[in-house]
């Protein structure tokens, strides 16, 4: 199962700050991983788990966090534990959810099993809470085991109350040999004494439990749905079992001040949705009561069926209706009768699944022969549940609150594939719900979707109004905008305005309701001096209600306006080719590293400059360039598994096993080996290091290796990129045969968003990326925004490549900042350097490969590398100005 691009982004920064904490502090590390985001900086907070790491990574729902669950148990083992085979503490908040994934782990070929084997060579051993007897003393350090747990079973005031801490004579063998006086461990109290028919000679010895062997090896802690696990209990329950390592993954991370969790990485839906995992927008349509809205929600179905029928992989929609509970009117078997009595479905296209009834069962609604075509819950699909099929979410309740729109609405959003559709209807998810207004259930909606990972700004994007247009007969009925429908607001008295705010209430109207009540309405946007005097008119949660409706109107009509939005389409950006043969491919980095043939490290002198170690008695120092760790060493059984012999390690040992961790392809394995065959005998030899030391510190070896070859890549392509783009001895030029194009919708933005007071006119998108609301990067996108030939510009995303437009590099991809179509049809791009900047290597490089890009495109693209102020007084306006009338 290949990774989608933020999935790999997220392990990266996984990975990137355990290994900086190895050289430094988790604290520093924290704040690195920050930083190299462009986020604002954060204080970690350590619980009192001291230098074990102890992150959140945050993922909206659809994200996979599960399958990056189990990629996060290699990067964790390989970067922070330097270990062979861990043991993993799997914790998850439901027994549903523990059911799900121990299945998941248990299946051999199962993604999230595959990854696991592939990683720890196929010796994995994955365990209920209930098997842990099971664990033998040789299964430690010889296997990678992975104990999945609900948080519920470890959650405890007295430790007696768990079978988790019970005393159990199969554990016995583990504690043989282990210090009868290290603090970590829980001793037999008086309530094992008469629980396990124990004399009083074994009162205070260790107790032997799973928890005392869990706290005796350090387990890594996987926290799936992390959210419901940030209480006091939780992490004085955590540091029973000392953990090395825990990683949470959470949609909603905890951000109170007294237990907010360290998020080292977010995901934003956005991403999500620009890498095909889920549909969006969602279309929502509101109606008067729940038999409209149940009607709306069939017929949504059935049109969805029959532009299913135009795709090339069989999809059948389904509609997920979320009834009352037994206490309410509309409970599942008024809603089913009415579906059957009302609306004549056949009952066999029809399942209900609740506590008590559960038709889904033994059920595979991706086969072709199963007939559900409409599935009635309340919430027994909350949480675990998924099928990609459901498109259309129908709530018969009037939404009244947040809690009305259960996560329910989260089973909706899967993308049956996880690949685009080639029918735009079938990329949507639909809500049908009973609201007096849209006003309202879109703000139930918002609160709902930022509680499933939304960001706030991103919602408006992903939210709109009716779903009728994208069935319409004509050619382009789907690239029509519906209108932004008014802003409703019922007010307990009739407001008062002021002479000032005459202009503002142009698109206003007010007129008294029959219960003596006022009800206004705005068409687009309200007024901000006008919206506060509203707001004052109500008092505590119903002023922050009616705040919220103001805001997220505005929000909507804001987004409404964007070029993207109205589907105006941006110019197709030409890209850097190479001509090979006489055909033109794609230019990428690749290319520079075997333009003079295939590469080898054997080409360069075989050694690992920087790299050193240092051994005592306790302690084991590892330096590499000047940064040091110090650690403990390991005990000998851990550090001489090498999937080998237990004894006698060999260099060819040695270097078997350094092949498995450092596999690339641009490297072949003959050439590897050979490689590190040098390499470990030149270190032996020549740096007069020790097998055995090589052996303890083999994960930092690794890390050395691998720092050492991207090195010598890194030298190998440049000198292909100066052939390239200096020398001009190899072809290259800029083709529209190869092009980029920025898509309406597809926008995979990230937090920090520009929430500056400076509204930007022509911005393509409604949400702007990493741009401050001030400086002199700010100063440059006014001056592009205000230019008289710009017709609409991108603040262009970073190491997005599915959203981006991009160029080659010798070491990777240049991301210009801003991309910018003009009247004329021209395209210009720009990159704006500060003046401390603009001459260094990086900068002279990316100027180079921009300008032979707008070179080699006959005048159809400029390229500009602005600084604030040039070698000739000129501002960032003028040298925008400048490139525009060549």
């Amino acid at each position: 199962m290949k990774l989608k691009q933020y999935q790999e982004r997220t392990l990266a920064a996984l990975e990137a700050f355990l290994a900086e904490a190895k050289l430094s502090t988790v604290e520093h590390a924290f704040a690195a991983a920050l930083a190299r985001q462009k986020m604002a900086p954060v204080r970690y907070r350590h619980y009192d788990f001291g230098e074990t790491p102890y992150v959140c990574l945050r993922l909206p729902t659809g994200g996979g966090k599960t399958v990056l669950g189990s990629h996060a148990v290699r990067v964790a083992t390989r970067a922070w534990l330097g270990q062979d085979y861990p043991i993993v503490l799997w914790l998850v908040p439901t027994s549903i959810i523990q059911t799900q994934t121990l299945e998941a782990l248990k299946q051999p070929g199962h993604p999230y099993r595959e990854e696991l084997d592939r990683a720890f060579d196929h010796r994995v051993r994955v365990l209920d809470i209930s098997e842990v007897t099971q664990i033998r003393p040789h299964d430690i350090d010889n296997q990678t085991i992975v104990v999945v747990s609900t948080l519920a079973n470890l959650r405890i005031t007295k430790t007696s109350d768990r079978k988790v801490y019970a005393y159990h004579e199969d554990f016995e063998p583990h504690f043989i040999g282990v210090d009868p006086h290290d603090p970590r461990l829980e001793r037999v109290g008086e309530d094992d004494l008469s629980e396990n028919g124990l004399g009083r000679a074994a009162l205070g010895r260790i107790k032997y439990s799973f928890a005392n062997l869990l706290a005796l090896h350090r387990p890594l802690i996987i926290m799936d749905e992390a959210h419901n696990a940030r209480t006091p209990l939780t992490f004085e329950t955590l540091k029973r079992v000392h953990p090395k390592c825990i990683i949470e993954f959470t949609a909603t991370p905890d951000v109170s001040a007294t237990s907010a969790s360290n998020v080292l990485y977010h995901v934003s839906a956005s991403e999500l949705k620009a890498e095909e995992m889920i549909k969006l927008p969602i279309m929502l349509t509101e109606h008067k009561n729940w038999q409209e809205a149940v009607r709306d929600a069939v017929l949504t179905r059935k049109r969805l069926a029959v532009e299913a029928q135009k795709d090339t992989s069989y999809i059948r929609p389904i509609v997920l209706f979320q009834a009352e509970p037994k206490n309410g009117a509309v409970t599942w078997e008024v809603l089913k009768q009415h579906l059957v009595d009302e609306l004549k479905l056949p009952a066999e296209t029809i399942a209900v699944a609740t506590g008590t009834q559960r038709e889904l069962d033994g059920l595979d609604l991706f086969n072709p022969a199963c007939k559900i075509e409409y599935i009635i819950t309340v919430e027994a699909l909350k949480e675990g549940w998924d099928c990609s099929f459901a498109y259309v979410f129908c709530s018969v309740k009037e939404v009244r609150s947040a809690k009305d729109v259960e996560q329910l609405l989260g089973r909706v959003l899967r993308m049956p594939f996880a690949k685009r559709r080639s029918v735009e209807a079938l990329n949507r998810a639909y809500a049908h719900l009973s609201s007096p207004s849209f006003s309202q259930a879109a703000q139930q909606l918002t609160d709902k979707l930022v509680n499933m990972g939304f960001e706030a700004l991103e919602v408006p994007s992903h939210l709109q109004h009716g779903c009728g247009h994208l069935f319409g007969d004509e050619g382009d009925a789907q690239n029509v905008v519906p209108e932004e429908p008014p802003l409703s607001i019922e007010l307990p008295v009739q407001p008062v305005f002021r002479d000032e705010h005459t202009d503002a209430l142009r698109n206003i109207t007010v007129t008294p309701t029959e219960t003596g009540t006022f009800r206004l309405e705005a068409k687009g946007m309200l007024d901000e001096r006008v919206a506060e005097k509203l707001i004052k008119l109500f008092q505590g949660a119903e002023r922050k209600e009616v705040r919220g409706q103001i805001e997220q109107h505005n929000a909507r009509v804001e987004v409404s306006q964007a070029p993207s939005q109205r589907n105006v389409p941006f110019a197709a950006l030409p890209q850097l080719c190479l001509a090979q043969q006489g055909e033109l491919e794609l230019l990428e980095p690749e290319a520079f590293l075997f333009l003079n043939g295939d590469w080898s490290p054997l080409d360069f002198p075989v050694e690992l400059p920087g790299f050193a170690l240092k051994e005592t008695d306790t302690t084991f120092e590892v330096d590499m360039e000047g940064r040091r760790i110090v650690y403990h060493v390991a005990e000998e059984k851990e550090t001489y598994d090498l999937n080998l012999v237990a004894s006698n390690v060999t260099e060819t040992d040695m270097v078997r096993w350094l092949d498995r961790q450092l596999r690339r392809q641009d490297v072949t394995q003959a050439v590897m080996i050979r490689y590190l065959s040098q390499l470990v005998g030149h270190l032996i030899k020549e740096r007069g290091f020790t097998l055995t030391a090589l052996v303890r510190g083999k994960f930092l070896l690794v890390r050395a290796i691998q720092r050492q070859l991207a090195l010598l890549r890194d030298q190998v392509a440049d000198r292909g990129f100066q052939q390239a783009l200096f020398e001009q001895t190899v072809p290259v030029e800029t083709s529209f045969d190869f092009t980029y194009r920025f898509e309406p919708g597809l926008y995979p933005a990230r937090i920090p968003y520009y929430r500056g007071r400076y509204k930007f006119a022509k911005h393509y998108y409604p949400v702007i990326e990493d741009l401050k609301g001030e400086g002199e990067e700010f100063d440059c996108a006014v001056a592009i925004d205000n230019h008289p030939t710009v017709k609409h510009w991108v603040r262009n995303l970073v190491d997005r490549p599915h959203a981006s437009f991009r160029l080659p590099l010798s070491g990777g991809w240049f991301y210009p900042d801003f991309v910018v179509e003009l009247h004329d049809g021209r395209l210009l791009v720009v990159e704006y350097k500060g003046e401390a900047y603009k001459t260094n290597d990086d900068s002279r490089e990316k100027n180079a490969v921009g300008e032979l890009w707008a070179e080699k495109s006959s005048g159809r693209c400029l390229f500009l590398m602005a600084v604030k102020e040039s070698s000739t007084g000129l501002n960032t306006l003028t040298q925008i100005e400048r490139i525009i009338d060549k």
